[in-house]
């Protein structure tokens, strides 16, 4: 499983890999991210083995839209802080103004400088291969090129150093960047 998630939304049935299987790598890689079974199979023993095999919920159709949009919301509600904000050393990415704030500065992001900057947030002091970042802002059927990568990388360590942060982008050679902060 590559990328960060906020949540998984799997189906008991689906082609090539079954959910509860899926569910199963997931947590065995120590994924963290919600789980969230949708599926027809409603019996108990069904949603024992959904939620052994590592759901957080287990929700059978038919289903009221309400209903999956009240799941989802509870299931991101237990992440915390994280819905509203993710932060690393004295930097605050806003999710709802899509503004990067440190103290009383704040600059406002574009839409791919944002997912970038979220993505290594989410990642902390991970490093985030080039191709992660392509395929998880620009999509996978892109005809963008590592230097878009580049170039937004760029324009965020410029908006970084405007409002004076201990946190910088760092470049890992052949690898990818990640995030560091002064200490």
């Amino acid at each position: 499983m590559r990328g960060i998630y906020d949540l998984l939304i799997l189906d008991v049935m689906m082609p090539g890999l079954d959910g509860l299987n899926l569910a199963r790598r997931v947590r065995a890689k120590h994924c963290t991210s919600p789980i969230l079974m949708l599926t027809a199979k409603s019996g108990l023993e069904d949603r024992i083995e959904g939620l052994n095999a590592g759901a957080d919920y287990y929700l059978t159709k038919p289903f009221d839209s309400r209903e999956l949009l009240a799941c989802v919301n509870a299931l991101l509600r237990r992440q915390g802080k994280e819905i509203d904000e993710l932060c690393f050393g004295d930097l605050r990415l806003d999710l709802l103004s899509c503004q990067l704030v440190c103290g009383g500065k704040s600059q406002r992001l574009t839409a791919k400088e944002f997912d970038i900057m979220r993505l290594l947030m989410q990642s902390k002091k991970k490093i985030v291969p080039k191709d992660q970042i392509l395929s998880r802002v620009w999509g996978l059927e892109t005809d963008a090129v590592d230097n878009y990568v580049e170039v937004y990388i760029g324009f965020l360590r410029k908006k970084l150093k405007s409002i004076g942060l201990n946190v910088r982008i760092e470049t890992i050679r052949r690898m990818g960047y990640h995030l560091e902060a002064n200490e």
